[in-house]
């Protein structure tokens, strides 16, 4: 019996080979682990059928493709709609009936194409002139596609465009990474997994890789102790800021400002720098009450690492954590930008020129109304929001 070894990461019985697999591997941006398909974006822009026929009372004499040269028998002499009369004939489509009344798979032959099928094209053009020939006829949307694809025209680009709709690759799913990066597993998990579950339980996850309960082999966690260490640090800082709720495949444009401002700190506490001003805009707005007193432990580790830190805050908690504070008044806006007062928390609370001491010394206070207002009766009710931290 013969034995054959290679030297290459290659399956002989699936035909399958790899190149070496290295962390790019494991990022859509870059080409070695993007999703061929949609270059890593996760979507492609496709042409949407109820986009290229808005009204289907209307023929498709009448016009009901309303996509450039495939607009009806208007465009008289015209290539493209010679095509589909052709087809229509063939397949005994009645062109000047409402598309809603024609069976779906006629309808197709006419926006998907024939496939490989030849058809003969009775062609008329100017001046009465008529010729007749063969060809294959690849649909009104997969030209529309092509056409998008390879045109050089900014003007057909954007007219196209406007049929189009932003739909997940079919060939990842919207992961944006090749088949072979996620072929990938550790623990019986591959990386897209690991990204869509909350960042607490991702580090519960890391962190049992390093246990003794640990699916890995000794062998195995001695080589990822050190990167381990990393990815815990890093998802640690996350939940210390009150970040623990968020997906790792959240993506920026769909975070809120004081989460994407969060993200900003915990990278920065990260990189270990030295030496920097921070100004943060009021962090803990959105925050839960319970995760504020991480917050500002973050904060203070990120001053104790030798940085300053400015924080624009009207939470009491974060003043009275404060080293000091600045009294900005007396009114807000075109009435304010006056240093009132300024010193540490115990010292504004006892400046009698304080405003913010006034309030925080409890020397004032917010007045409850005297009378609440009653309600109508009416509710508005929310049905499957579901959306990112939406449970």
């Amino acid at each position: 019996m013969d034995l054959y070894y290679s030297e290459h990461l290659a399956c002989p019985v699936h035909g399958v080979s790899l190149p070496e697999i290295e962390p790019r591997t494991f990022s859509f941006n870059t080409p070695h682990g993007a999703c061929p398909d949609c270059q890593g974006l996760g979507s492609k822009l496709e042409i949407d059928p109820d986009l290229l026929i808005p009204d289907p009372e209307r023929s498709f004499n009448e016009g009901a493709i309303i996509a450039l040269e495939w607009n009806g028998p208007r465009e008289q002499g015209g290539y493209y709609w010679q095509m589909v009369e052709s087809v229509a004939k063939r397949f005994h489509i009645d062109l000047d009936a409402p598309v809603s009344s024609i069976a779906p798979e006629k309808i197709n032959k006419i926006l998907y194409g024939m496939g490989s099928d030849e058809l003969t094209v009775q062609f008329n053009g100017r001046n009465d002139r008529q010729t007749s020939y063969t060809t294959t006829f690849e649909g009104v949307i997969p030209n529309l596609e092509r056409r998008y694809r390879e045109t050089n025209s900014e003007y057909i680009r954007n007219k196209i465009t406007e049929f189009m709709t932003d739909r997940p690759c079919p060939t990842c799913k919207g992961t944006r990474l090749r088949p072979e990066a996620l072929a990938v597993t550790v623990d019986d998990h591959n990386i897209v997994e690991v990204t869509e579950w909350p960042v607490v339980r991702a580090l519960e996850w890391v962190n049992r890789l390093g246990t003794d309960d640990s699916p890995l082999s000794s062998r195995q966690q001695a080589i990822v102790d050190r990167v381990i260490k990393e990815i815990r640090a890093r998802l640690g800082f996350l939940v210390d800021v009150g970040l623990d709720y968020l997906t790792l495949q959240r993506s920026s444009s769909s975070l809120s400002g004081g989460e994407a401002q969060r993200i900003r700190l915990a990278t920065q506490i990260g990189s270990r720098l030295m030496g920097v001003l921070y100004v943060l805009d009021e962090p803990s707005i959105g925050l839960h009450p319970r995760d504020n007193s991480r917050l500002l432990e973050t904060l203070k580790n990120l001053r104790n690492l030798g940085n300053t830190v400015l924080v624009v805050e009207h939470d009491d908690d974060t003043i009275r954590t404060a080293d000091w504070v600045i009294d900005l008044g007396p009114g807000a806006g075109e009435h304010g930008g006056k240093i009132i007062a300024e010193g540490t928390p115990e010292q504004i609370l006892a400046n009698p020129n304080s405003i913010t001491g006034a309030y925080l010394s409890g020397r004032k206070q917010v007045p409850l109304p005297a009378e609440r207002r009653l309600g109508n009766g009416k509710h508005l009710r929310i049905v499957g929001a579901r959306a990112n931290n939406l449970r």
